[in-house]
């Protein structure tokens, strides 16, 4: 098994123990483990048992693991279309590290469609209140804290993006939102659902799953269809099914602006663990200066 270089802010002895220890306690064979993800958290495929294995971020909250944990078996008994959770006792902790298991759905080689995600969006926005307590959706909290964490760019662009968030920030309490609050999953994307075997999709990755506007979810869907290189049509089709174009808003520019800085000061703050990234980040601040909203990112 070859994990370098690691992923999730382990070094890859670190991580192949926790992965061991984790498996062996629930029963599974770790030997033919195969990295899929890692640019956030360590996700790794048991090739023989079919089963996805998550260790959460280094310094995650274990808290935070058990209750998205709680929420998706909640998700599961309302019907929602959620990849399923492995039948074991979970999560897992192995020295302060959440550790989670996941149903394994084969993927064809396209991401799944905006359009797909139109129809699961639009239920969860619908469900009633959760029977645990959802953290509320705080997007420019969000940004300023992994503003004050990051270390890869020059102070000026950190100052910059400050400057921007108190901007955004003031214009945000002039913003009147017209959906109703309720639970959100709060990164919808191509690349956060699944194929099932029976053609529709499912939604994965609940780490950011709060209580907020719905608007969030469907500017994030604008934001990576534009930004990703999925085109118009995406977006459209995406905007048919749910039934509402958040372009059509006229909060749309300040909420777009806002999502769109949360991306590049979540992924900038990361860049300690994903160096390959930081030429990245540089050209999405440059882009961000010169009000470039058409220029495309490459997935990081």
């Amino acid at each position: 098994m070859t994990l370098t270089p690691a992923p999730g802010g382990f070094d890859e002895f670190e991580m192949r123990r926790i992965l061991e220890e984790a498996c062996a306690k629930a029963g599974l064979d770790s030997r033919d483990a195969r990295l899929l993800r890692g640019h956030t958290n360590a996700v790794l495929l048991l090739e023989e048992e079919q089963v996805v294995v998550k260790i959460a971020r280094k310094g995650t909250d274990v808290k935070n693991v058990e209750r998205t944990v709680t929420l998706v078996r909640w998700l599961i008994d309302e019907g929602f279309p959620t990849v399923p959770l492995h039948p074991c006792d979970q999560p897992l902790v192995i020295d302060g590290h959440a550790v989670t298991f996941w149903t394994y759905l084969p993927q064809p080689e396209r991401a799944v469609a905006a359009g797909q995600l139109a129809g699961p969006l639009k239920m969860l926005h619908s469900l009633p209140p959760p029977p645990i307590e959802v953290a509320p959706h705080d997007n420019i909290r969000a940004i300023r804290r992994s503003l004050a964490a990051t270390t890869c760019l020059p102070i000026t662009a950190i100052r910059y993006m400050e400057d921007e968030a108190d901007r955004l920030e003031e214009q945000l309490r002039e913003v009147r939102f017209e959906l109703t609050a309720g639970l959100i999953q709060g990164d919808p994307q191509h690349r956060n659902a699944l194929h099932t075997p029976e053609g529709s999709a499912v939604l994965c990755d609940w780490d950011t799953i709060a209580c907020g506007r719905p608007e969030w979810d469907l500017v994030t869907i604008e934001v990576h269809c534009r930004r990703f290189g999925y085109g118009q049509a995406h977006y459209r089709d995406f905007a048919d099914a749910y039934g509402w174009d958040i372009r059509e808003s006229f909060n749309y520019a300040v909420l777009r602006d806002i999502r769109e800085l949360r991306m590049i000061a979540t992924n900038a703050r990361k860049v300690r663990h994903a160096p390959d990234s930081l030429r990245e980040i540089q050209r999405r601040v440059d882009g961000l200066r010169k009000r470039d909203g058409q220029l495309l990112w490459n997935i990081l």
